[in-house]
């Protein structure tokens, strides 16, 4: 699997003079936004439909993707005055060094957002990873926020010890909007490198192999929590 070993021994560094003044990492499963936990595990008014009412609340994929790896928050309050249907942005911070940059605009050209100035998110934290071991660093996963998203990216933080950057688009409404310190900024999932070889075999199910996906599906049918049970690899 390629997430489904844990890295041990992944460090987050910073310049001594930063210590207790950025926002820390999190581990992912800490930072569980309040609408997961003010959702109920089964919409009680959905029954008298038929329909089981169970919510994502009970979905152990969505929580799995949630809670994997680590949350890269943001160091300081940004404020960010979006304008001309984004096209044009200003930056602000609360902060004594630069949190928010440009990239070229030839950088991205075609990309679906290009209309929008590509900008940067710095980040004054140094990731290490143990030898073989890389890091994902994407848009927080099921934490979807309205103003910006970041541009994924991997970087082989067993050798590249130095702060990463996060490229991203501004793509809330025109207006004035203020991300607090502590907010999520990317996911770092940590990963090794041996497992992104695995090789692939494309081809039509056997009849065993047909048989088995019929009793997972029936089997996943028939009891909500069997995944969680049967299915999901032990952690």
């Amino acid at each position: 699997m390629l997430f489904g070993k844990r890295a041990a021994g992944i460090r987050f560094l910073c310049r001594p003079e930063d210590e207790g003044v950025l926002a820390p990492p999190v581990p992912a499963k800490a930072y569980i936004p309040g609408w997961f936990r003010r959702l109920p595990a089964i919409d009680e008014s959905r029954l008298s439909t038929g329909d089981s009412g169970i919510t994502v609340k009970r979905c152990m994929p969505f929580l799995d993707a949630m809670t994997t790896g680590w949350i890269l928050p943001l160091a300081a309050t940004v404020r960010l005055e979006i304008a001309k249907g984004g096209s044009d942005l200003t930056a602000g911070w609360d902060f004594d060094r630069t949190l928010v940059s440009n990239h070229g605009p030839h950088q991205v050209m075609g990309h679906p957002l290009a209309k929008r100035p590509p900008c940067k998110f710095h980040n004054y934290w140094t990731i290490v990873t143990p030898p073989g071991w890389s890091c994902l660093f994407v848009d927080p996963l099921n934490r979807p926020n309205d103003v910006f998203q970041v541009v994924a990216g991997i970087v082989d933080t067993d050798t590249y010890a130095s702060e990463i950057h996060f490229p991203f688009f501004a793509t809330g409404a025109d207006g004035l909007h203020v991300i607090e310190k502590g907010s999520p900024l990317v996911q770092v999932v940590p990963f090794r490198r041996a497992d992104v070889g695995l090789r692939a075999e494309i081809r039509a199910e056997t009849p065993a192999e047909a048989s088995a996906r019929s009793r997972v599906l029936r089997n996943t049918r028939a009891a909500s929590g069997w995944y969680r049970e049967h299915a999901r690899a032990r952690r």
